[in-house]
């Protein structure tokens, strides 16, 4: 749905407590950006331009870009040919886990048909939907998923060819008091730096132009369990949350993370993940 022609976007919720009801006001009815507004824009125009591998994007997504565009899971599709999907990525704070939205973005293709058909034709204006409620979403396992993790609101839109045919298209899912005009204006603008960020992070190019170690030699580096428990830290998961879903001890989770970053020379668990992404042991 387009803004503006569906019910208004939560004009009726009063401000969140502690809020400045003339901000709160701006929000919703997508007001003129203020000083600080417009410097928040530079930093993250300025932040994307350095996104060269996946960590880079996580990192930005995930961190400066919230600032403006406040979401708890970011959906990332791209088009290769004329229907076929060739990447779909997902990234997400620690509390949820992206794979699962990537994977279900996947099997539920005929809901990603429909938006893009209605982005196009409300001449590729940004879309704002209820995914708890439209019938758009209706059954789906996306909206299952969305709903499990409170972002119950989805600002969709992409970038076209000069065929108006999608090349990209993002999904920002919010919650419900981050839904409101502003974030649309903002997707709008920043929609266009956000597929150039990702699709540059995906090219794999060595910044050093050297030759890069292989994925295979990455591999390497750690064993089956340690990526298994790596990928759980990234997640969020503590030594004991880990140690219940592997079936082994707490103690025995907090050696193989003090052997990953001894083996990844790394000193703690957010550099170790940072630095498995950027070995691409560790992928979205």
């Amino acid at each position: 749905m387009r803004l503006g022609e569906t019910e208004p976007i939560a004009k009726s919720r009063p401000p969140p407590p502690c809020a400045d009801s003339s901000r709160a006001a701006a929000d919703e009815q997508g007001g003129p950006f203020d000083l600080m507004d417009l410097e928040a824009i530079a930093f993250n125009l300025e932040a994307s331009l350095r996104v060269h591998e996946p960590h880079h994007f996580f990192g930005w997504t995930q961190g400066l870009l919230q600032s403006l565009i406040r979401h708890e899971v970011l959906i990332c599709a791209l088009r290769k040919g004329e229907t076929e999907l060739s990447l779909v990525e997902s990234f997400a704070p620690a509390h949820a886990d992206p794979k699962l939205f990537a994977d279900v973005y996947r099997q539920d293709a005929a809901l990603l048909e429909k938006l893009v058909a209605e982005w196009s034709a409300q001449h590729f204006q940004p879309l704002l939907h209820d995914a708890c409620n439209d019938a758009l979403f209706a059954d789906s396992m996306l909206q299952r998923e969305l709903k499990r993790s409170g972002a119950g609101k989805v600002i969709a839109h992409g970038t076209h060819d000069t065929s108006g045919r999608m090349v990209s298209f993002f999904i920002f899912a919010c919650r419900a008091n981050d839904a409101n005009a502003r974030q649309i204006r903002l997707v709008e603008m920043l929609v266009s730096f956000v597929h150039s960020a990702w699709v540059r992070s995906r090219l794999c190019l060595p910044l050093d132009g050297g030759a890069g170690k292989s994925p295979l030699a990455s591999q390497d580096l750690l064993t089956l369990r340690e990526q298994e428990v790596l990928r759980w830290v990234y997640l969020g998961k503590s030594n004991i949350e880990i140690g219940f879903i592997l079936g082994i001890s707490a103690l025995t989770v907090k050696n193989h993370v003090q052997e990953i970053l001894r083996r990844l020379d790394v000193q703690n668990r957010t550099q170790a993940v940072g630095k498995a992404f950027k070995l691409r042991i560790l992928t979205c």
